[in-house]
């Protein structure tokens, strides 16, 4: 019988369910949404006011050098001369300030500093810059074009070709070393030490809470990125939701530790969580790639958590450290209450794996639970807040509606209406009609199904995106992202992701991305070369193993897996085939891998291509 769960507090589920006459149903949690700052910076300035002397920000300069840290003082001193500086260049709201950086303490600051004058953000991912010099910094261009910055932060000289390259004429660069530069830049030291003066407070008292507070681009998987409008109020109303639910237990007033990019909502919520809600914020400079994660590794031996987040694959690296380091697991589990994942589903060997380790720590489980929303909903607005062992999506959080349309027997479409939904897309209001339905809820594009039909309060699962589905040429309906899901589940650990293959063609293949270390192990072979592991019968054989396991298990085409073959070089950033947070852009990496997709559909398939047992 498994263990019980450390202690967590959660409120109890209850859910008001419209049942309408088309089969289309709305769930509202009852609990109101209380939201208790008007502002992430009358947020920040409540608790610099409350504990001016808390570690807030805390960051490593390089590698194993000693910890940087920002009390709350010191972080909103520093954000209050910034907003000086902005008004007495007379900033104009109509040209935001661009964040073309990483995540560090003066991102934080620049991002408090300028909402705090009323002056949008827009924090671009440092992949725009550090790795598109290939291509003419086309996405960075793009998002340039279509923000019109009239500040640029580049904290360091690495982003100056990207920003010379880019920028608008008239933008001024703020900059730790300005001199790198051929645009004009001021010296971000000379900023900070702007007197701020004594109105900040009321300038930050009187935002309008309606305007747009920040830009977040999508990721682009279908197109350009677009720039979603973020107001003060959406943030806050997201931030409090999640508060309502989960941040007791996740202990955002506590200590958290993340690598997730601020230029991803599900990064951005996490330092303003930690911001408003009085956290002190480790930021981690890891990520869940190989060669890079040991960073991750060597944080978290030092910082003991209430709290941890990370997407899958970082679970499963994390998962492996774990089995092997004995001081990392006693730190790791101190005071662990709480987990969350996101971006994809984990794996069930993952999950299984993770709690026996726990158990065998501490005698009981850690609580897992996951987040759902998208850019247009500011960050997640539904999760699992109840204690359940499903693996799902959750239920609405307070402040939020759900309409569930019926698409079939079993599968519902998601659609959401709140104050955490936004207004819509700079500069597109010719989008209007499509995002948003006859009664004003917000077309996600994603679908679900309950666990349990006769009772809503177990949640719903994730069924796929509807962007994700195609048929064969046969006609036959394929859900792609449901399908991709199931697969890396039942491929676990060998499989880490994949790309799903069969639009208007006979049957459904895969490029799968293999993990190296578990997959060389269960063929027997620890010591080859990724290259040669790819194209090795034996590794070939128990990737096959797996999939003909869940063929097996299927009733037709629109699931099984004909043929595969595995890729050895990683997800390529450049080409945006990943997104920052992991996830597989799965229109483009086909695109750009377009001669393996040719291999999978051969008449006479090379060596490394494998039929799948059916």
């Amino acid at each position: 019988m498994p263990a019980d769960y450390r202690a967590v507090e959660f409120p109890p589920v209850d859910l008001e369910i419209d049942r309408r006459p088309d089969g289309a149903m709305v769930m509202t949690p009852r609990e109101p949404l209380d939201v208790r700052d008007a502002s992430v910076p009358a947020g920040l300035a409540r608790q610099a006011r409350l504990q001016p002397d808390k570690v807030h920000l805390a960051a490593r300069p390089g590698r194993g050098e000693p910890w940087v840290t920002a009390s709350f003082a010191e972080v909103k001193a520093r954000a209050d001369a910034l907003t000086r500086f902005l008004l007495d260049r007379g900033v104009d709201p109509t040209r935001p300030l661009m964040i073309v950086s990483g995540n560090s303490i003066d991102h934080a600051v620049v991002r408090y500093g300028a909402m705090g004058a009323g002056v949008p953000v827009c924090p671009v991912s440092a992949n725009y810059a550090l790795l598109g010099a290939a291509g003419g910094f086309e996405r960075l261009r793009h998002v340039m074009d279509m923000v019109d910055p009239g500040f640029v932060f580049a904290e360091t000289a690495a982003y100056a070709p990207a920003v010379d390259a880019t920028a608008p004429a008239d933008a001024v660069v703020l900059s730790r070393a300005p001199e790198a530069f051929r645009v004009p830049a001021v010296d971000l030291a000379d900023v900070l030490s702007t007197p701020a003066g004594d109105d900040i407070e009321d300038r930050i008292a009187a935002l309008d809470p309606d305007a747009p507070a920040a830009y977040m681009l999508t990721s682009g998987s279908t197109g350009k990125p677009k720039a979603v409008i973020h107001t003060q109020r959406m943030i806050t109303s997201n931030l409090y939701q999640g508060w309502q639910v989960l941040g007791r237990a996740a202990g955002w007033d506590d200590v958290l530790l993340e690598w997730l990019p601020w230029s991803h909502v599900s990064g951005a919520f996490s330092s303003m969580a930690a911001a408003i809600f009085g956290g002190t914020f480790y930021i981690d400079n890891g990520k869940p790639l190989p060669g890079l994660f040991d960073e991750t590794i060597e944080n978290l031996r030092e910082v003991p958590l209430t709290y941890f987040t990370n997407v899958p694959a970082g679970y499963a690296m994390l998962t492996e450290a774990l089995e092997k380091d004995v001081a990392l697991r006693k730190t790791f589990f101190e005071k662990l209450r709480l987990m969350l994942y996101g971006g994809a589903g984990l794996p069930q060997p993952v999950y299984d794996r993770l709690q026996a380790i726990a158990e065998k720590e501490t005698g009981k489980r850690v609580f897992m639970t996951t987040g759902y929303g998208a850019t247009e909903t500011t960050s997640g607005c539904m999760s699992i807040y109840f204690h359940s062992e499903k693996v799902g999506i959750g239920l609405p959080m307070p402040g939020l509606e759900v309409k569930l349309v019926p698409l079939d027997e079993t599968r519902f479409e998601l659609r959401m209406k709140g104050p955490m939904v936004t207004p819509g897309y700079l500069g597109r209001p010719d989008l209007e009609s499509q995002i948003r339905d006859e009664d004003g809820f917000y077309r996600i594009g994603d679908t679900a199904r309950f666990h349990d039909p006769a009772d809503p309060n177990q949640g719903l699962a994730f069924a796929g995106r509807l962007a994700e589905e195609f048929k064969l040429d046969t006609g036959t309906f394929v859900s792609g992202g449901e399908l991709r899901a199931e697969l890396v589940r039942v491929g676990a650990p060998l499989i880490t992701d994949l790309v799903l293959c069969g639009e208007n063609r006979p049957y459904l293949s895969a490029l799968i991305w293999p993990n190296a270390g578990a997959l060389a192990a269960e063929a027997g072979l620890p010591d080859m070369p990724p290259a040669e592991l790819v194209r090795d019968p034996r590794a070939l054989a128990a990737i096959e193993a797996r999939l003909a396991a869940h063929n097996a298990a299927c009733s037709g085409s629109s699931e099984r897996i004909r043929r595969f073959a595995l890729l050895s070089d990683p997800p390529n950033a450049e080409r945006h085939e990943v997104s920052d947070k992991g996830t597989i852009n799965q229109e483009a990496a086909r695109r750009h891998r377009a001669a393996d997709v040719e291999r999978l559909y051969a008449d006479t398939p090379d060596a490394g291509v494998v039929e799948v047992a059916r």
